[in-house]
């Protein structure tokens, strides 16, 4: 049976609730998932997110970036939240440390056996989580934000690296994932790049619909992505 908890810890002052789930039928620790959000805050999205991954035999764990109980409600309050992290990636990635750590601490989790995904900004989350050499064994960004931070140079990254794009994404453009490609074969990374053709940002998420802003739900590359993740999930564990 699919067991939930909320699960709080702290990072430079801030008390963050993270939420995770599992299947209490097995009893030997096993792989885990960190899910990092978009820009709104941890939702009911990510939530099922988790939820899901439990169903399949893993642990899913939500996390949280922004503060208990913080969720945006609007275009301006998401960015409003997400800009700092963005204006400071070391403050970024510290949080997303503590947040790893949190999960591998978690007694139901055999922490040398964990991932992270993330969507929109959670994509660029977990996409720094690797740039900073984490040892971890893989990320995944869906739609994520592709730009670089300047802490990360000659880092190398250990962690196998799958991004899931889509390629009218206008949040980034052609030149970016070639930025990015660059930079990972530059890190030594195991990297994957798959591209949605005719699909815009967010394309994962049924509540996207606003085309003029670059964002859209997407039902054949939403399918085709989760099916990716799974099959590299399958490759790390």
């Amino acid at each position: 049976m699919i067991q939930e908890r909320l699960v709080e810890y702290e990072h430079a002052g801030t008390l963050l609730e993270g939420f995770l789930a599992y299947d209490d039928a097995e009893v030997a620790a096993r792989p885990a998932v960190m899910i990092v959000h978009a820009w709104a805050g941890r939702s009911e999205f990510e939530c099922n997110k988790a939820r899901a991954l439990a169903e399949l035999g893993y642990i899913g764990f939500a996390a949280d970036v922004y503060g208990k109980g913080v969720l945006g409600s609007s275009k301006e309050e998401n960015a409003g939240l997400m800009q700092p992290f963005l204006n400071d990636r070391a403050l970024l990635q510290s949080r997303l440390t503590a947040a790893l750590e949190t999960l591998g601490s978690q007694p139901e989790v055999d922490s040398a056996q964990m991932a992270a995904m993330g969507f929109c900004f959670g994509g660029l989350c977990v996409l720094d989580i690797a740039r900073v050499g984490t040892d971890i064994k893989g990320v995944v960004s869906f739609h994520g934000l592709f730009g670089a931070p300047e802490n990360t140079t000659g880092v190398k990254i250990k962690a196998k690296v799958l991004a899931l794009h889509g390629h009218e994404d206008p949040m980034v453009p052609v030149d970016a994932v070639v930025a990015l490609e660059k930079e990972l074969t530059e890190a030594g990374a195991d990297w994957q790049i798959h591209v949605y053709g005719n699909t815009l940002h967010a394309f994962t998420n049924p509540l996207a619909n606003d085309p003029d802003f670059g964002t859209a739900y997407n039902e054949a590359a939403d399918k085709r992505s989760w099916q990716a993740l799974l099959n590299f999930l399958e490759e790390l564990f």
